[in-house]
């Protein structure tokens, strides 16, 4: 019998390779063609894909890779949809359709099984959510919910989601930043709580190092795949944290981490966390990204405030100023956010990331195809939608845009970024 043009005893016994550590490794085949398709559509989607979402909670994750496969219409799966029990929107089929554009030039049996094998030899697992560790806070993210979560660590650590504090900031950080995260993180550790971060330089490693240190849990969130240490000085301590605690992502292993998949990466942090502090950032840092997340889903968001002559306590105190964060400077303090929620608060922040180059004013399909695109190699614009996960018609928009501001070309074989 055949499974998605593959045989089924293939992809039982890759399914098997990665769910090894939520049960037994023989699977049936139903099983085993959920999980093959989930971590398919791990590949096949880019984080936070709402369409991808809707027809996955729709369908089911098999069904809909198979509807996929056997080329159907964005019409068709909106009357499937439909008869599933979904509303019936004017304009979900364009938008279905729009997402096939943008999956069809990632579908490949051979990428799929690469991955499968790569998270097997790493003894990386994946969650699906109907699994006991899976964390029930990222569910609030609807159809923006991650279809499936990629992980190495230890399940405790995964079943500690639900009692954890987000603790964020700057990359850059200073010398007073990074001993507040060290304090803040110790002192919730010593509470009970599970400390979340994404790995990053500055406050977010500091984060997550204070934790080990006093022997707590903590979980980092990645941008790209678990096999894939980022930030590279970083593979000491994330190689600790999937020892000890626990290192997620949900895109598949060979995933390279994005400016995009950055932000997504962080309503991640923001979903899965009991509530999300921010320790020092910048006026447009990334963490005020996590930070709109977290109270669009009406997490506490705590922040604390730093020298007023300080650029990189200028996130925090607009936080607290013009978006009603708590002010807090304590571990104590912080631990008095859980139980709190900041109901109907939505932040209208810059979606930047980090202390990295700013978008400057870019859209997210803009921000996409420029991430795709090589200083030295020229990619045409099929390559370029494969990569970025987009239509080509939406590739060359984008790559439209990018020219006129001068920070692309079109050479004889292809697209580069301009030096």
């Amino acid at each position: 019998m055949m499974l998605f043009g593959l045989e089924e005893s293939t992809v039982i016994s890759l399914a098997g390779g990665v769910r090894a550590s939520a049960g037994p490794a023989v699977m049936d085949a139903a099983a085993a063609a959920d999980v093959f398709a989930r971590a398919a559509w791990t590949g096949i989607a880019e984080p936070g894909d709402g369409a991808a979402g809707l027809l996955v909670q729709g369908l089911g994750a098999g069904p809909a890779l198979t509807a996929v496969l056997d080329l159907w219409t964005g019409a068709r799966l909106a009357a499937a949809l439909a008869a599933a029990g979904w509303p019936l929107t004017d304009d979900l089929p364009a938008q279905l359709e729009q997402g096939l554009q943008r999956w069809r030039p990632r579908l490949s049996s051979a990428e799929v099984i690469r991955s499968l094998q790569q998270a097997t030899r790493v003894s990386a697992g994946l969650l699906v959510p109907t699994d006991p560790s899976w964390p029930t806070g990222v569910d609030d993210l609807a159809i923006h919910a991650p279809i499936a979560l990629w992980w190495r660590g230890v399940p405790t650590a995964l079943t500690a989601l639900s009692n954890s504090i987000a603790l964020v900031g700057a990359r850059a950080a200073t010398g007073y930043g990074e001993h507040v995260a060290m304090e803040a993180s110790a002192g919730l550790v010593d509470r009970g709580f599970l400390i979340v971060s994404g790995a990053a330089y500055g406050i977010d490693g500091m984060a997550h190092r204070a934790a080990l240190a006093s022997s707590g849990l903590t979980v980092a969130f990645l941008a790209g795949g678990v096999d894939r240490y980022y930030p590279s000085g970083h593979d000491t301590l994330l190689s600790r944290i999937a020892t000890v605690g626990a290192i997620v992502s949900e895109l598949p292993c060979g995933a390279a981490p994005t400016k995009w998949r950055f932000l997504q990466r962080n309503r991640l942090i923001a979903a899965a966390s009991a509530a999300t502090v921010v320790l020092e950032a910048g006026w447009r840092s990334g963490s005020l990204n996590t930070a709109g997340h977290a109270a669009a889903l009406g997490r506490p968001l705590g922040a604390v405030p730093g020298p007023v002559t300080s650029p990189t306590s200028a996130g925090c105190h607009r936080l607290i100023r013009e978006y009603d964060a708590v002010c807090v400077t304590t571990a104590a303090e912080m631990a008095e956010l859980v139980g709190e929620r900041m109901l109907n608060l939505t932040l209208d922040l810059p979606p930047v990331d980090g202390d990295t180059a700013g978008f400057g004013g870019r859209t997210s399909e803009q921000v996409r195809v420029f991430d795709a695109l090589s200083t030295r190699a020229a990619r045409t614009v099929p390559d370029i939608a494969r990569r970025a996960g987009l239509s080509t018609s939406a590739v060359q928009g984008a790559l439209g845009a990018l020219d006129l501001e001068g920070v692309v070309r079109e050479k004889e074989t292809g697209w580069v970024r301009g030096r």
